[in-house]
Formats: C-alpha cells, structure tokens, sequence
C-alpha cells in the first residue's frame, strides 16, 4: 500500500479503509492478482480442475519434482480439456527439480534415526554410505571443501541443525554438532547457508524434463529452480532456443543468497522471478525473508518483470478449511508488495480444501487490491522508473495508455499484442482498470492471463483489421457489462502489423449499435465474432 499524500505533507497509510469496506462482500471480480495452483493428486480429474479454474486458478504448476512424464502428460491433457470447457487460457509452468542436497539411506532398513542434542555426527560424501546416528551420508561431493568450522547445516527443512566443527577434505567427511534433538528420516534435503554451492542449475533430468515433455507439449513458463547468476539464465534461454522453445518464458526462482546478491544481474535476463521463501529462509535468517522480498518485488516492478511470492502462504489449508489470521495477512502484504502473483504448493496438490483455498486466496487480494489508491501507484512506478533509467519507446507508450485511461476515466484498457511485450509494459503500470490484451498467440494469451497484473486475454485471428477489431471490442465490452453506453476506453495498437509496431493511443467510446445482432458469443466468456476477426 502506497503512502498517502495530502495538501499539507504525508498522512499515515489506510486513509482510504473505511468500516463499510471492512463489513461489505467481497468481490472477487477485477482481481488483478495471478494464482498459481500446483496440481497433484487431489486437483487433477477434470471436474476439480474446472472447479479451481472457476475458483480463480491462473497457471497451473507442474512439479517435477515427484511424477514422471507420463503421468504430467495425463495431468496436462485433462487440465487443458478443463481450460477448453471453461474458455480461459489457463497458463502451464514446469517447475524443474533442480540441483538439490540430500542426506543419504540409512542401515538395517531403518527408516529413522534419532539424533540426540550435544552428540557429534559425521556427514560423509560417500553416498553409498548406509547411515545411522552417528555417520550420515550427504549427497554433495564437495561438502568438506565448502563449508567451514562455525557454519551451520540445516536438515529436512530446518528441523534439524547442525554446526561444523571440523572439516576433513581428504576422506570428503564433516564433523558437526547435533543442536537439537531430533527424529530424521531418509533423503531429506539439506542446505548450507551462505556456502556457494559447486552445482549445476540445469541436472541432466532438468533437460530431459524440459526438452522432451516441456517444449514438446508446449508449455509457456519454465520455473528455474536455484538460479544463481545471470548465465544460469542464458544457460536455459539457449536449450530453449535450440530445441524449439525460444516462446516459453523463464521465471527464475531466487532461493539462496548467492541468487540474492547477484539479483539485479538474473532480473536484467530472465523474464519473471519467483520469491521461492521455502528454501530461502534456510539460506538466509528467517527474520530477514520479508525484506528480500520487498527488495526483489520492488525491483521487479521497476524492471517490469511479473514476479510471484511463493511457499507456505496459505499451508495450514492442507489440513484445516480456514487459513490463520496471519496467511491471509501475508497474502494481503504480498499485494501491497506489488507481486503479480501469488502461489499455492501442498495447499492443491494435497490438500483436502484445495478449492476453497483457491477462493480464500483470490478473495483475500481483491480485498488487498481495494484499498489501492491506483492513480497514486501509476504516479509511483513512473517515478521510480524514471529515477533509474530512461522510459524505452514501448514502455512511454504503455506509460501514455494508462495515464490517458485514468484521464478520461476509461473503463478498461485494450491492447494488440503479438508478443506480449505492450501487455507487460501497460501491466508494468499498474492500472485499477481492467486490461484486456487481444493476440494471435495462443500461448501469448496464456502468459498474459497467467502473469501480467491485472490482464485478459483473447485470441483473435489477425491484428491486422484493427478497425474492425475496435468495433467489436467495443460492442463486446457493452455486452459483457464492462461498460456502458458512452463509456470510454482506450486502445494500445499498432498503424503497422508485427512485432514492436505497437504506435497508436485510441480513445473510443462506446456506441449503442442496435442494429448489429448477430453477435453470438461476449468477451466475458471468451468466444466471439465479427466480421471473420474472431476473439476466442
């Protein structure tokens, strides 16, 4: 939430919640907020799946680390039988497993082993090692040269720490000491705080994944687990490129705090970043993760990168119909950070209320949302672009569309779009009102409605005809109860057909044109024609 501003200096924020907006229902229609739902086995027969869509899903997120590609393959087609049955471009994000850190199996076919506070432990590399209490097997050959006497060593997401006492490069071995006491299992991850770890971004399983069922079944976002300097990206950007994938998006996920300092170097390159808090709040201290995620939010905005805020954000829904007081809360912050999106993990894969977790989510934005002052933001992100390098030509004309919209009091913003490139800048913005982006792409669409703020998106069958495709915007967006006769809206297109033609601000009006009847079909349900443009 911005800081508000009166004639005579600066007042304290929530000048603009009043009572009746605390008591009044909330409405969940012009959220602008993404959400990104991961599937798994309690979402993902084809009634469920058009229940979240229903309930707000925007991307559905596929893990890969669990599943095989046959089974995400099904996932997949059932999911886009969903989207076809509800008419929404439901966006696809392939979440890589990453390199990772895991302790080893254990002997006699124990399945735990119990740690005692103050005993010491040896961590081995040698993962064929079968552990017990006092030796374990780590799976990160380089352990005893990358840590140090004094650092710590976080197990099974922290439940367990350790601190080194000795490091032995020689036989790959760790002496640690057990802090807590502590009942682990096997395989259970590992971090290093502050340790740059010697390990790829991309394991060959990672390329497999995206080579063979990513870009084969076309997918639209890549989420780029433990991405640690800029070339990670590039790294990505070029398999893509060569395999025929150079149209997915890479949204690179920020977990560690070597990720973090080389941060401003990942966001020049990458397309979209993730605030991955999970394995973050391992890495770094946990009372620090609120400010990291302000920070990349903040420069993400600047940059006009979409950015998701992601792990635990409504967790107790695996188990419990309501959230705490405190999740919603953090919901709530995440939008007044400026996230494009938020995500929910175990709370749909697994959970038993992975539906109404979908609706506590979208309602909890839109109430964040509502006490937005909007013309303040666009003033705000203008500003702070500004103070940092210079508008490009694209962006001063999405600069230009939102501030006309506001102006005039424009019901919505539309956008011809064959990239999506416009529909980013005009998001990048931050209007309150609706943007609605027109493309030929199909995949173009789902990226827009998966994770540009507060966009729409609609197939049409060429930009070219852009008078034909104003007036059936305009009927469409009467019909649909977007506005009304008389109604403003302005129109971000192009006087050329292509890529990077977009030059023309339009401010139309809506008319009432009794005498066409023949439309069959509304905006609001994704389907109609005019005239052979169709928007689907």
């Amino acid at each position: 939430m911005q800081s508000q501003t009166s004639a005579s200096g600066p007042e304290l924020r929530g000048s603009n919640i009043t009572l009746e907006r605390v008591t009044s229902p909330s409405d969940v229609t012009d959220r602008k907020t993404k959400i990104v739902c991961t599937l798994g086995p309690a979402c993902w027969d084809v009634p469920t799946l058009e229940g979240l869509i229903e309930a707000g899903m925007n991307v559905a997120r596929f893990n890969f680390s669990h599943g095989d590609h046959e089974g995400h393959k099904a996932c997949l087609d059932r999911l886009r039988e969903a989207a076809k049955n509800k008419n929404k471009h439901i966006g696809v994000l392939l979440d890589t497993k990453g390199p990772e850190i895991r302790t080893g199996f254990f002997s006699d076919g124990a399945k735990k082993i119990d740690l005692v506070k103050g005993a010491s432990i040896t961590l081995t590399a040698d993962y064929n090692f079968k552990g017990n209490s006092k030796k374990l097997a780590c799976s990160y050959p380089s352990l005893a040269t990358s840590v140090k006497t004094g650092q710590s060593i976080l197990c099974a997401d922290g439940s367990l720490v350790l601190t080194v006492l000795s490091c032995h490069p020689s036989d790959g071995e760790v002496v640690c000491r057990i802090e807590n006491d502590c009942s682990v299992g096997e395989r259970k991850n590992m971090n290093l705080p502050g340790v740059i770890v010697d390990l790829p971004t991309l394991t060959e399983k990672d390329i497999d994944d995206i080579v063979n069922w990513g870009i084969k079944n076309d997918v639209d976002l890549i989420a780029a687990s433990f991405v640690r300097k800029a070339s990670d990206v590039q790294i990505i950007r070029k398999i893509l490129g060569d395999n025929g994938g150079s149209g997915i998006k890479i949204i690179s996920k920020i977990e560690n705090q070597e990720g973090l300092e080389n941060y401003l170097d990942i966001l020049q390159v990458t397309d979209g970043i993730m605030v991955a808090r999970g394995d973050l709040g391992m890495e770094i201290p946990p009372e620090k993760v609120f400010l990291a995620q302000k920070y990349m939010i903040r420069e993400a905005n600047i940059a006009g990168k979409p950015v998701v805020t992601a792990t635990q954000m409504l967790e107790s829904m695996i188990t419990n119909p309501r959230p705490t007081r405190a999740e919603c809360s953090d919901v709530a912050n995440a939008c007044y950070d400026g996230t494009d999106a938020v995500m929910l993990s175990g709370e749909t894969a697994n959970g038993a209320y992975f539906r109404q977790a979908v609706e506590i989510m979208a309602r909890t934005c839109s109430e964040a949302e509502s006490s937005v002052n909007f013309n303040e933001l666009y003033q705000s992100v203008r500003n702070s672009v500004r103070g940092r390098f210079q508008l490009s030509t694209s962006e001063s004309m999405a600069s230009s569309a939102v501030k006309t919209a506001v102006d005039v009091g424009a019901k919505c913003i539309v956008v011809y779009s064959e990239s999506g490139a416009s529909a980013r800048h005009v998001a990048k913005f931050r209007p309150g009102m609706p943007i609605a982006v027109l493309t030929p792409n199909v995949q173009v669409a789902r990226q827009c409605f998966g994770t540009y703020k507060g966009c729409y998106a609609y197939c049409v069958d060429s930009l070219e005809d852009t008078d034909a495709l104003n007036k059936e915007v305009m009927r469409e967006c009467r019909v649909a109860g977007i506005a009304k006769v008389g109604d403003p809206i302005v129109i971000l297109c192009g006087t050329t057909f292509g890529k990077g033609a977009t030059n023309q601000i339009k401010v139309e009006y809506v008319e009432d044109d009794p005498k066409r009847t023949h439309v069959r079909a509304h905006l609001d349900n994704n389907n109609a024609e005019f005239n052979g443009c169709t928007i689907s």
